[in-house]
């Protein structure tokens, strides 16, 4: 027997119902709520053909983009020879559930906000005092000296040809007193 072509070729085990739940799909499928957005996982329910993925998107992840009554449209990407295309496709609301690869870094982004609070310094320690939670603070720097304009500068930070200017400035300053 040759090699069938069909679009259904190879999706005997792909689109098949697992043990024990066959028959009527549950009601909970129907209530779902899909907003614009959501991202959701694509996987063929055997039962219903209607809005029935192809079996290259079959456990694939995508982002919704239209909602409509029975069915919603999903953006998922497909390699076409070496290219990755965001392709359209719309589905059945049987054919797909809430993707759960998000939820992982949600609860993780809620258990960092909880160290960062429990890491802050509560309000009664001064800034100094160090928390035994957060790094050590660095020394304060020292008080710098600053010349002030008026006083004369000091003869080891000038050149010599610098000093010299000065000596003749100071010396047609005292001509002219």
């Amino acid at each position: 027997m040759t090699n069938p072509h069909g679009k259904r070729r190879g999706t005997r085990d792909m689109f098949a119902r697992d043990f024990r739940k066959r028959g009527m799909i549950p009601l909970s499928t129907y209530m779902k709520c899909y907003k614009n957005g959501d991202i959701v996982d694509i996987k063929g329910c055997g039962t219903v053909t209607k809005g029935m993925p192809h079996k290259v998107y079959h456990g694939k992840t995508g982002r919704v983009y239209n909602v409509t009554k029975r069915a919603v449209g999903v953006i998922v990407n497909k390699r076409v020879r070496g290219d990755i295309l965001a392709k359209k496709i719309n589905l059945r609301v049987e054919h797909i559930s809430h993707s759960k690869c998000r939820d992982d870094f949600l609860n993780r982004v809620v258990k960092n906000e909880l160290v960062k609070k429990e890491a802050r310094p509560p309000e009664s320690m001064s800034a100094h005092d160090v928390h035994p939670l957060t790094p050590e603070q660095p020394t304060p720097s020292r008080e710098r000296e600053f010349q002030s304009k008026k006083s004369a500068p000091s003869d080891t930070n000038l050149s010599h040809k610098f000093l010299f200017m000065i000596f003749i400035y100071e010396k047609k300053k005292k001509k002219k007193n």
